[in-house]
């Protein structure tokens, strides 16, 4: 005997609530870590040279206060992932929130430079979950509107970044680098404030087998957004909503790996497998995890080299003689905080593009484009531009590569299943540190080295390489249903 109850699947109710005000404020919230993120990522370009100076310290050492932070996301980029994968979303961007607010305040009272190290470590492994917000935000946007959505939410770094460099510009000639890093820590403690008000990942609860949690969520969706779930039951299995023919004893959820005897320890057991990180180096996943891998480490190395390198071509000591490294402790206090800020504001033009694209053209053909057109305009940097001419073209080359950033961001959590989204988005957000954090050591100690037209050189073939990665992604994303399984990616990628 059949049983005609209705099934749904997350992605179902998503679609039929569509966005509203429970979007708007998950977006605030999630928006919050981000600007946390962006502020204590720009400040590194302000302490290094201030600390510097303060402390009369050599270019290897200013280096290293930006490579500790990084060495640090490189550790908690793999770390919280997987964490979320297994406790919850919510779980991670706790912990995360709490090392950074905390190691972020105790950064301001270092008494010297072992200890502002120690801490600055701490507030990189904290920084290292900023990936976990964005696949928990990603998890609750419907599949045609997830574009635009998660462009909205790259916005919130473009804020951190103005914001950083609005309080450098009043703060360090004032107060000083101490307090700079005590205000940059503050977004990183609202989200600790707020943070029983934001609700788990209904994707996530249904993957645990906690459906009535799941449904709960998703009913203060349709009230808060005054819209109506599907008819029917709720179903983790896209394939399962599907059949109507079941039989009437197993009209309830069916677990994703469709056990016969549906019981939660098969489900756990088969999640245990699922979120290990050899999943993602699996023949299924293997090319787009290397793939995303080469981009995020040229994404970063390329974002925040050209964040440093702001403050290096733009200062008035720019030029290099034979007594540079003499004059360096002065060039380091002799910040340009005015082109700092005008070269951040290329991040809006920058988001707005990708915003306009990521949905139109794809997001492939998106980043590609944006990493080339990089090339372009860092190119001329290699040879001794007077500063009229520097600045445009870092605005320009910032535009591209806040382009290329925010679209990563959106693709990766698109290309992994449900069951290892977090860990594969955090895996290869921490490859990316390793960009970040031998960027001030191998290509800014050139522009310190006098080997400018290197260092230049070496930002442009990375950036290409980036680029050429990009295009030989296996994948199209762009308005396309988040899978749940393995299983459901290769289908995708079969009928792409």
């Amino acid at each position: 005997m059949g049983d005609d109850t209705q099934k749904y699947t997350v992605d179902d109710a998503l679609i039929a609530m569509g966005s509203g005000k429970f979007q708007i404020f998950l977006l605030a919230y999630a928006g919050m870590g981000w600007i946390a993120e962006a502020m204590e990522m720009m400040l590194l370009s302000f302490i290094g040279p201030a600390v510097q100076a303060e402390w009369g310290l050599s270019p290897n050492k200013e280096s290293m206060i930006t490579s500790v932070v990084f060495a640090g996301m490189l550790i908690g980029s793999y770390s919280w992932g997987i964490v979320s994968d297994k406790f919850g979303r919510r779980k991670g961007f706790f912990i995360t929130a709490i090392f950074t607010s905390t190691a972020g305040f105790c950064s301001a009272l270092a008494p010297n430079y072992a200890v502002l190290l120690f801490f600055r470590f701490f507030v990189g492994l904290g920084l290292g979950g900023g990936p976990v917000l964005s696949s928990w935000l990603l998890e609750f946007i419907p599949a045609p509107r997830r574009g635009t959505w998660m462009s909205l939410f790259s916005a919130f770094w473009t804020v951190g970044t103005l914001l950083e460099a609005s309080l450098a510009w009043i703060v360090m000639p004032t107060l000083g680098w101490r307090w700079l890093l005590a205000f940059s820590a503050v977004p990183s403690a609202v989200l600790l404030i707020f943070y029983r008000t934001a609700p788990e990942s209904p994707r996530y609860l249904c993957r645990r087998g906690r459906t009535d949690e799941a449904v709960e969520i998703l009913e203060r969706m349709a009230k808060l957004n005054q819209a109506e779930l599907p008819p029917g039951i709720l179903v983790s299995d896209p394939e399962v909503a599907k059949i109507t023919d079941l039989p009437s004893e197993d009209a309830r959820l069916l677990s994703p790996n469709k056990d016969e005897n549906g019981t939660l320890d098969s489900l756990d057991s088969n999640l245990q497998k699922g979120t290990s990180v050899f999943t993602l180096l699996s023949p299924q996943l293997l090319r787009s995890t290397l793939l995303l891998w080469v981009v995020f480490i040229g994404n970063a190395f390329a974002y925040y080299g050209l964040v440093l390198l702001t403050t290096e071509l733009s200062n008035k000591n720019n030029t290099c003689t034979p007594t540079h490294t003499q004059s360096v402790s002065a060039k380091s206090a002799d910040v340009n905080y005015k082109n700092v800020f005008i070269t951040s504001f290329a991040e809006f033009p920058g988001l707005l593009l990708s915003a306009a694209m990521v949905d139109r053209v794809g997001r492939k053909v998106s980043m590609a484009s944006m990493f080339f057109l990089c090339c372009l305009f860092l190119l001329p940097l290699a040879f001794y531009q007077s500063g009229g001419l520097v600045t445009p073209l870092l605005f320009g080359a910032r535009i591209c590569i806040t382009s290329t950033f925010n679209i990563v961001y959106i693709y990766a959590p698109e290309v992994y299943p449900t069951s290892v989204r977090t860990t594969g988005v955090g895996v290869a957000s921490s490859m990316g540190r390793i960009g970040g954090m031998t960027c001030p050591l191998v290509a800014v100690s050139l522009i310190h080295g006098c080997h400018r037209t290197a260092a230049i050189l070496l930002f442009v073939a990375i950036i290409f390489v980036s680029g050429v990665s990009v295009m030989l992604f296996p994948l199209e994303t762009s308005g396309r249903d988040l899978s749940d399984e393995v299983s459901d990616l290769n289908r995708e990628v079969e009928l792409s």
